[in-house]
Parts: structure tokens; C-alpha cells; sequence
């Protein structure tokens, strides 16, 4: 017998003839802070982004997914529990002294992975807490590095991303690479720009990120949103946020490059969304669907003939933590937050859609807080074309963050507005504030959510219908707002909805 006829025969005898295991299966999640939908990918063709444009051709685009709320530690806090805010407990932003934290017996994502078997890594903006429920064995955050180093330098990010990729772990992972562009920082470091986009761009005192290729843009190149006023502030404003996504997305190619190099790229699902809206008028703080709908890319190495497909099936970033737990085939416990009651996850596994177009049509919303003293109480439902809105506390105006209001856009709508002028602007700022109880939109016929339907005994069968579903939601997630604001829950009593008669 020859010698490597003999060598066959010794490995099939040690192996029983068995085929070698599958490469385990990973997970990375690529997430921008307040991106929107500006990239190649989805027909915006103002901005070069060809790193997110070819994650695309290998992806699911999902054109209706939508954040379950439209501010950054809320939203982070339910990508990473699959709860609403209002049931995982981050009513509001965690930094600082708005503190806000999810309660202590929340099982999140990383948790359940950890127990599972499944090492975990998070490198750029955490912005969740407490530590206990949201642990990773890896992490570089705003916690422990400097945000703009974690968040924003992406030779950093690339740094770190291939010390995680090379460990000597066999284990599956789970990598969250939260990036801090295209975020503003014009209220916390206004040195470097409205959105941080001369931050590492080598002029002087700016410092110089060596990956980075800055990609400038002239506000007469940009594509302005249905929801932003056309102005010369908003279009610069505009301009600076794209050279800061420019950057995310050469910072993504950077990471998928790393994946590709270490030999996990046929192995890894890879997800790319964002957490809320863009910090524009209309954008993030909003539950329209300007300030909900997010970009979201399902990148499968395992279903290639879905890649590039277009999917109008209806997703939520609630869908998230129950797709990466099916991706690894764990099951959600059984386990209760407060009471006897158990929690169950409202989302889905999004992985049939890598399979075949769905038929999902409605998704859910729920916002307290933003910053500790925004307290306006939203809960949504989009269901087909249709979109109810229920304003808790519309009697107040709309609150504004520090953040977008020391912003180019907002001070030139503010000024106008002071002067008499055109704001170019599709509402007036005291429509902008002063909402009414109940908003009920056509976006099939009425993209812009203009023309509030509720009060139109036409759409009465519309309107009961959402907005029986959604009191469904609040009550099957444990909504503590689910009798405001005209009664209060008393849940040993019957009804649980005592009225107030407070004429509203």
C-alpha cells in the first residue's frame, strides 16, 4: 500500500469516516450612531460610502426596518435585550446625569452568548449600564479608552478589531463594533467640527488618523431630507456629516477587511443598522418615520442568493437579539423582571428573510425619555402604510436636546423663526413643538406625515384597529405608561386603568 493511501486510512479510521465539523458559526454587529440612509446603498447618490455599498451586494436590504426608539442608550439597551425601553428599564440616556440604567435582572445578549459558550466583544460606544447586565469579555468603550479613539479613529478600531480576530479563543464570537461617527459634537467637542469631521484629519491640533482618506463635501452636493429645512446651515450641517460617515465607512471596510484576513468572513453573519435617527428636525427624539427608519444590511455567508435582494418585509432592531440567538441556536429563558409575570420577546428571528421575502407588516415604538428633563412619552405602531402616534404629553411642547440645539440647523431655524423669515421648512417650529394627542399617517399617500388623519371619522376603522394593537404591545411588554395619561394602573384592581377625569 502506498504511503498516502496508508495516511488516508489511518485518518478515516480515527475519524470514522466522518467529514471534518462545520467552522463555527459568528456574529458581527457594525453599528452607526444617528446614521441614516446616507449611502450608495440606499439610492443616495450625493455620497461615496463603497464600503457599505458591497456589504450590500452581499446583504438582505431591509427598506422597512425601523429602531423601537429614537435615542441612543434606549435604543442600544433594546438591540442588546430585545425588550422595549420601557420593559428593560433605559428610559433615557445612560452618561451623566440623566443615569439612566436597565433594572439589574434584565438577561441581556451578551449574558445569555457568555452562558451559551459564545465569547463576546464590544469596541467603540457602549453608552448602557449597568455592567452586570451588559458584560463582554472583550470590551474597549467610553468606559475604560476615550470614545473618539474607540469610536471614531479607525485605525484604532482596526487595531483593536484584529486583537480580538486573532485571540487564541476558539470559541464562536460575538463582535459589536459600535462606531461614534456620524454623531454631532458640536456640544462636547466643538474644536473639531459640528459632527467631529476635522477630528484626525491631520491639520494642526486636529490630529491624524492614518486609514483615513477625508472625503469633503460642498453643501451644494448634498441630498436634503424630505424633514430638513433646505438652508445654507442645514446643507453645511449636511456636508460635515457625510465626511463623518465617510469615515464609518472606510472604518467598515477596515473591520470586514480584518474579518476576511482572519479567516472568519465565510462564517460570520454580519449586520449593519443604526440606533435612531439623524440628529436633524424630524430625525432622532421623533417617533415619525423619519426619526424610526434605519438603515439595516443582513449579510449571510450561508445565503448567497438572497445577497443584493431587496426585502420590504418589515423589521425592528427588537428583532435583533432574537436573530443572533437563533444564529447560534439558543434558546431566550424563561425568567421574570419584577413580578411572577414572564417576560417574553416580542421580536422575531429575522433569518427566514435570508431564506425568502416575508410577510411582516407592522412594527412597534416606545419613547420616555432622551436627556433626564425630555420627559414626552411616546408609543407608536407602523402597520402597513399606516402609522399612530399616541403623544402622552401633548399638552407640552416637544422637547429639544442640548446637543441638537447648540447645532448649525437648529439655530438658523431658530433665528428665522425670531426674524419672520422662511425656514424652507415643510412645518412651522410651533408645529414642531405642539403635537396633538393622536397622529395617524398615510405614508403611501402622504410620505412626508403631514396631513394628521385621526380626527378624520373616515379613518376611524383604522385607527381603532392600530391603536388596539398597540395597546396590545404595552400590555403584553409591561408598560407602565399603558393607561396614561387620562388613568392610572392599579394592577390589583379591576379594571387595572382606575380613571383620573383630569378632562383629557
Amino acid at each position: 500500500m502506498r504511503p498516502w493511501a496508508l495516511a488516508l486510512l489511518v485518518v478515516a479510521f480515527r475519524t470514522g469516516g466522518a467529514r471534518p465539523p462545520a467552522p463555527a458559526r459568528n456574529v458581527l454587529l457594525l453599528l452607526a450612531d444617528d446614521g441614516g440612509f446616507e449611502s450608495g446603498a440606499y439610492n443616495n447618490s450625493a455620497i461615496r460610502t463603497p464600503s457599505l455599498d458591497s456589504l450590500a451586494r452581499r446583504s438582505v436590504v431591509f427598506q422597512n426596518a425601523f429602531t423601537s426608539v429614537s435615542s441612543c442608550s434606549p435604543s442600544r439597551a433594546s438591540i442588546l435585550t430585545g425588550l422595549p425601553q420601557h420593559q428593560n428599564g433605559m428610559y433615557g440616556l445612560h452618561q451623566d446625569v440623566h443615569h439612566f440604567n436597565s433594572f439589574d435582572s434584565v438577561r441581556s445578549l451578551p449574558q445569555l452568548l457568555r452562558q451559551a459558550g459564545i465569547r463576546t466583544g464590544i469596541i467603540g460606544k457602549k453608552h448602557v449600564g449597568p455592567e452586570a447586565v451588559y458584560p463582554f469579555d472583550f470590551a474597549y468603550t467610553e468606559e475604560n479608552s476615550s470614545v473618539l479613539q474607540v469610536g471614531r479613529n479607525i485605525t484604532r478600531i482596526k487595531a483593536l478589531v484584529r486583537r480580538f480576530l486573532q485571540s487564541q479563543d476558539e470559541r464562536p464570537f460575538f463582535l459589536y463594533v459600535a462606531f461614534h461617527d456620524p454623531h454631532r459634537c458640536g456640544h462636547s467637542q466643538p474644536q473639531y467640527g459640528a459632527f467631529c469631521e476635522k477630528f484626525g484629519n491631520g491639520e494642526s491640533g486636529m490630529g491624524w488618523i492614518p486609514d483615513w482618506k477625508p472625503q469633503l463635501y460642498r453643501p451644494e452636493q448634498v441630498q436634503v431630507p424630505h424633514f430638513v429645512p433646505d438652508t445654507p446651515a442645514a446643507r453645511a450641517d449636511l456636508a460635515a456629516q457625510y465626511t463623518t460617515i465617510g469615515r464609518m465607512d472606510q472604518g467598515i471596510g477596515l473591520v470586514l477587511e480584518e474579518l476576511r484576513q482572519a479567516g472568519f468572513h465565510n462564517s460570520t453573519l454580519v449586520i449593519y443598522t443604526s440606533d435612531n435617527g439623524i440628529p436633524f428636525p424630524g430625525g432622532r427624539t421623533n417617533l415619525y418615520r423619519s426619526g424610526t427608519a434605519e438603515p439595516l444590511l443582513l449579510s449571510s455567508p450561508e445565503h448567497r442568493e438572497r445577497w443584493g435582494q431587496v426585502s420590504q418585509a418589515f423589521a425592528s432592531l427588537l428583532d435583533l437579539t432574537p436573530t443572533i440567538l437563533d444564529w447560534f441556536s439558543i434558546p431566550y429563558p424563561s425568567y421574570s423582571i419584577f413580578s411572577t409575570k414572564r417576560v417574553h420577546l416580542t421580536g422575531k428571528s429575522l433569518l427566514p428573510a435570508l431564506e425568502s421575502e416575508q410577510p411582516w407588516d407592522t412594527t412597534f415604538s416606545s419613547q420616555s425619555h432622551h436627556e433626564v428633563t425630555m420627559y414626552y412619552p411616546m408609543r407608536a405602531i407602523q402597520h402597513q402604510q399606516f402609522r399612530l402616534i399616541h403623544n402622552l404629553n401633548y399638552k407640552m411642547p416637544f422637547p429639544i436636546d442640548q446637543d441638537f440645539y447648540v447645532s448649525p440647523t437648529f439655530q438658523d431655524l431658530l433665528n428665522r423663526t425670531r426674524a419672520g423669515q422662511q425656514t424652507h421648512w415643510n412645518k412651522t417650529l410651533h408645529q414642531y413643538y405642539y403635537r396633538d394627542r393622536w397622529e395617524l399617517f398615510d405614508c403611501s399617500t402622504d410620505p412626508t406625515e403631514s396631513q394628521n388623519l385621526a380626527p378624520d371619522p373616515r379613518y376611524a376603522p383604522i385607527f381603532q384597529l392600530l391603536r388596539a394593537q398597540l395597546l396590545k404591545w404595552q400590555w403584553d411588554t409591561g408598560d407602565p405608561w399603558v393607561c396614561a395619561p387620562d388613568a392610572v394602573l392599579e394592577e390589583k384592581l379591576s379594571p387595572q386603568c382606575q380613571p383620573l377625569h383630569n378632562e383629557l
